[in-house]
């Protein structure tokens, strides 16, 4: 017989705009992890030498994201050097994959107790360092799929026109992820999940406690007067059906941040008699066209409630990333799930997209909210690059 796995604490830093000015745009990306961690522990009084591995998310591994951040994390924060750790990457499902790796470990009796995490620091590890101007695909992917993948942003705007998605739905749906974000904000449940990151600053030392990206004061109007951030004349005869509605407002934010979760077998949780927060209830992860690139949440979606014997009008909160607009307002218009449990506390159009760290942070909020709700269970999906999606639905505990 199997082990159930469950979370019992998951916890997430602010996030911090990736530019100048920034508020972690100065910290190494493994101090930012070490302080999740450690704040991970020090808030269940769990013994750190417990722990049997630290499974880290993490897309951009180039520069100083390029040491198994997990390991360096994990010995910065002071703990054991008998732990190990190692470093996932499924793009912008990294962390959500750590999370279904430390659930698998625990369920086949490999762990006890697991840590999974994600981090990304895009301020000082740019997207894409780790081609360094090279060409990852080869002749033989080229020869099935000529002439080539598209970037995301381009694949964003096909999403739109194959759902017939227009600028104004998707700028109204940017525009209510700030809203609806800064309404979590205000009710003070954003600060239920944030663990203050201490920073440097020029009287010694400062905590940041608080997202820094979300825009209060967004506007489906002022969104308007955006122009498009991927329009190119080079493809526009390949592609006449788009209509080159994605902009930087109605996008993801480049950010910076990181997220862990601690994730045990129930029976190890009772020993330790400590609560769980929630348990897995099924995952999924699957290819869609790599081409389209951003609808695998869909089918990965079908494929989790199907495992779960669940039905989407059972789910009380959904996370879908806001990786683009088109991306969850494709996935509500297929899945047909209520608008109002979709994101409902804003996403990553407001609150940002640090790749790796994305996974594991939609859980923190998920799990959260269903805490504040009462609402029983979550499913989280996001779409990752080469045409992938995790997905993933926990019921609440307490």
């Amino acid at each position: 017989m199997g082990h159930q796995a469950v979370i019992v604490d998951i916890v997430r830093t602010p996030l911090g705009r990736s530019k100048a000015g920034g508020a972690f745009v100065d910290v190494h990306p493994t101090e930012l992890l070490a302080q999740v961690l450690a704040g991970l522990i020090q808030r269940n009084d769990l013994d750190p030498g417990s722990v049997d591995d630290v499974i880290v998310g993490c897309v951009s591994q180039a520069g100083e994201q390029s040491a198994t951040p997990g390991r360096v994390a994990w010995l910065a924060a002071g703990f054991p050097e008998h732990v190990p750790s190692t470093t996932v990457d499924r793009k912008c499902g990294s962390s959500q994959q750590a999370i279904h790796f430390a659930a698998q470990g625990v369920m086949a009796g490999a762990y006890d107790i697991v840590v999974a995490a994600g981090v990304e620091s895009m301020s000082r590890v740019p997207m894409g360092s780790a081609r360094m101007g090279q060409d990852p695909y080869g002749p033989s992917f080229y020869a099935r799929y000529a002439p080539g993948p598209v970037g995301q942003g381009v694949a964003a705007d096909l999403a739109a026109a194959k759902w017939g998605l227009t600028r104004d739905h998707l700028d109204g749906y940017a525009a209510e992820s700030h809203r609806r974000a800064e309404a979590t904000r205000l009710s003070g449940q954003f600060a239920r999940e944030i663990l203050p990151i201490s920073v440097a600053s020029a009287d010694g030392r400062r905590l940041i406690d608080a997202d820094e990206t979300i825009r209060a004061g967004t506007t489906r109007e002022g969104l308007a007067s955006l122009k498009p951030s991927f329009r190119d004349a080079a493809l526009e005869e390949r592609f006449p059906q788009i209509g080159w509605h994605i902009t930087a407002g109605n996008s993801s934010q480049i950010s910076d941040g990181a997220a862990a979760v601690l994730i045990m077998s129930e029976k190890k949780a009772a020993e330790l008699n400590l609560k769980p927060r929630a348990r897995i209830v099924a995952f999924d992860v699957c290819g869609d066209d790599p081409m389209l690139m951003l609808t695998a949440p869909i089918p990965a979606t079908k494929r989790v409630l199907k495992k779960s014997g669940l039905s989407a009008d059972s789910i009380s909160h959904f996370e879908v990333n806001e990786a683009f607009a088109s991306v969850p307002l494709a996935w509500q218009l297929e899945i047909g799930a209520d608008p109002a449990r979709l994101n409902p506390c804003g996403g990553a159009i407001a609150l940002g997209h640090p790749l790796g760290a994305s996974g594991a942070r939609l859980m923190t909020t998920m799990i959260n909210a269903l805490e504040c709700t009462g609402g029983r269970y979550g499913l989280q999906t996001m779409c990752e690059a080469g045409g992938m999606a995790n997905a993933t639905i926990i019921e609440r505990l307490f």
